[in-house]
């Protein structure tokens, strides 16, 4: 069997463990159904996500141009204390901003290497929190908008962590924390802006991944420097495929490749 399409993001459906969908054009694969399957992955090229057209892939799945240009790749999407929206002023495009900005968003501890804080739009739980592999996670507050979501964030920085360890989430070297008791610790950071919008009756949420055997020295896959992988996939973990020669392929790494998948 082949499949050939651009790579996105896996879909995901939270259920125990966890179910990953890998989304063509034309087809889907259920990635679950394929653990402890050989599987060949060949670099085809590349198609970027905003233009569509075959140029190298810059960052977030898009080519250079379209990078400094679409709002979708904008700095507040990775800084979201710089948004604007709710000031009505634009950065790239205030229809598109206003869009995404002005909703509700959460901020939330994470646990995949390490407790860290993060951002997300309401309507992306628990979907951010599975794509960062993360175990258990809880929500912190609720704001209006991205802007109160961001400046949150930047305070609580200060006194956790707002990275993941990627090496450490896959090789699940992990210790369970009570996130409870961490936004109770955090909660006198939040600043004056968004102390209304606190979040105290959540319990954390704990998320079961479709792994049969973890990496003990990930190794990560590059299409650019290796156009061909043939390997045995043995679990699934954030946006990650594992395979048993402890090689790991970040999928939303490589959004914009185009790639073709056989199984054996």
């Amino acid at each position: 069997m082949q499949y050939q399409g651009v790579l996105t993001k896996m879909e995901t459906e939270f259920s125990h463990p966890i179910q990953y969908y890998l989304v063509f054009d034309n087809d889907f694969l259920n990635m679950n159904q394929l653990l402890d399957k050989t599987i060949t992955i060949d670099f085809v090229g590349y198609q970027c996500l905003n233009c569509g057209l075959n140029k190298p892939i810059y960052r977030q799945g898009f080519c250079k141009s379209c990078f400094f240009d679409i709002p979708q790749a904008a700095d507040w999407i990775m800084r979201p204390e710089l948004s604007t929206a709710h000031l009505d002023k634009e950065d790239r495009d205030l229809a598109y901003e206003k869009k995404v900005q002005l909703q509700p968003h959460i901020v939330y501890l994470a646990n995949s290497s390490n407790v860290k804080v993060g951002v997300t739009r309401k309507s992306q739980v628990p979907t951010r929190w599975i794509d960062q592999g993360a175990h258990e996670a809880i929500e912190i507050v609720e704001v209006p908008n991205r802007y109160l979501a961001g400046i949150t964030e930047v305070a609580l920085k200060d006194h956790v962590s707002d990275k993941t360890n990627w090496r450490t989430m896959l090789k699940n070297d992990i210790v369970d924390e009570n996130l409870v008791e961490w936004r109770e610790r955090l909660k006198q950071y939040i600043p004056d802006e968004a102390k209304d919008y606190f979040i105290e009756t959540n319990a954390e949420t704990n998320i079961d991944f479709p792994v049969l055997q973890y990496p003990d020295k990930p190794n990560s896959l590059n299409l650019d420097k290796t156009p061909s992988y043939t390997g045995v996939l043995k679990g699934i973990k954030g946006q990650y495929l594992i395979f048993e020669d402890q090689t790991v392929f970040n999928i939303r790494g490589s959004e914009g490749y185009v790639v073709s998948i056989s199984l054996e």
